[in-house]
């Protein structure tokens, strides 16, 4: 039976932790027709609510890029509005409450490249336009791996571009966020990038983009004590907030994807990556414990600790941000 599918993902049940806990899922994927992504070739809202609505409180979530629906022709730094545009649809759609009261794309993260510079700021203003409402921010990937079998997105370094820098800039003048996907030993890049950026507010994904396969399989105490001293250096800059997910991805290493069973609460835990042993219960992580990951990568005073915990931009209150349930950690092992 292949990982991923509903089949599977059925071997193993539990019941609901904390069901009237109100979420926000920051973190989730649209498309359709998407051959690369067996078993999951479509992922609209049917499917999202699937998730969803397996017990948990999930009263929204938001949208983050991932290459969907582009436009096919005209300016190709304006093809990534297509993304938007659709989402957008989805969003009205779930917003007229016939899929359930929870509200899906309720923020929207695309895509615009920020090596255009200053000359993003008509691609972030389109973006905008396709979605007035919603549109909160863009994700930018600026993997870079000397592992052949890592997909780089990116040319090595980009982060220190001046261009670059000059586009980050003019995100946080429009008042937008900034996702960030890299592989993990580009963290002290981000570093100083947020540094360079410094009203910028950084969402760095999957808890730095840890790796324990190809090049840095059979390395562990190589890959944990330059993971370890990434997260310290990001857990310094103030205006990067650091997001819990792809626990699932194949590239963790952990090899999860390759169970007969899926893996239950009781199963899913890192051991040696922070001071103490962390168990995720997938079914109900909270932002909380990835800034505690950078609290113990710090080993900071308790204020300090404490100041890291707190709300990803997307929304101006605070709520616990788990990235949905059990299911979606198994899918991110076939999105990008």
């Amino acid at each position: 039976m292949p990982y991923g599918g509903n089949d599977w993902l059925a071997l193993t049940q539990e019941p609901t932790l904390e069901p009237e806990l109100p979420i926000c899922d920051p973190h989730h994927h649209f498309w359709d027709r998407r051959l690369q992504s067996l078993p999951y070739q479509r992922y609209l809202l049917d499917e999202l609510n699937a998730d969803i609505y397996s017990g948990h409180n999930v009263r929204s979530t938001v949208f983050l890029e991932a290459r969907s629906m582009y436009r096919p022709d005209g300016p190709v730094a304006l093809r990534p509005v297509g993304e938007v545009e659709f989402v957008q649809g989805l969003a009205a759609a779930s917003a007229s409450g016939i899929y359930g009261p929870s509200r899906a794309a309720a923020a929207i993260i695309g895509h615009a490249d920020l090596k255009l510079g200053a000359q993003v700021a008509p691609v972030l203003e389109a973006l905008q336009a396709a979605s007035p409402n919603r549109f909160r921010g863009i994700r930018h990937n600026v993997t870079w791996s000397p592992d052949p079998a890592v997909d780089n997105r990116e040319s090595e370094g980009i982060l220190a571009n001046a261009t670059f820098q000059e586009g980050a800039k003019i995100v946080r003048q429009k008042g937008l966020s900034l996702d960030i996907m890299i592989a993990f030993p580009q963290m002290p890049e981000v570093a100083d990038f947020a540094r360079a950026v410094p009203e910028l507010p950084i969402i760095l994904n999957h808890i730095g983009a840890l790796n324990r396969v190809g090049l840095y399989a059979n390395r562990e105490d190589e890959v944990r004590a330059a993971w370890r001293a990434g997260i310290a250096a990001v857990a310094a800059c103030p205006n990067i907030t650091l997001k819990l997910g792809g626990m699932g991805m194949p590239r963790m290493g952990f090899d999860w994807h390759t169970r007969a069973v899926p893996i239950g609460s009781e199963t899913a835990m890192i051991r040696s990556y922070s001071s103490t042993e962390i168990r995720v219960r997938a079914a109900s992580t909270s932002l909380s414990f990835a800034r505690a990951i950078a609290s113990a990568a710090r080993a900071d005073t308790s204020a300090e600790k404490n100041s890291l915990v707190q709300p990803l931009p997307y929304e101006n209150r605070p709520i616990r941000c788990p990235e949905s349930v059990r299911s979606w950690s198994s899918r991110l092992a076939s999105a990008r």
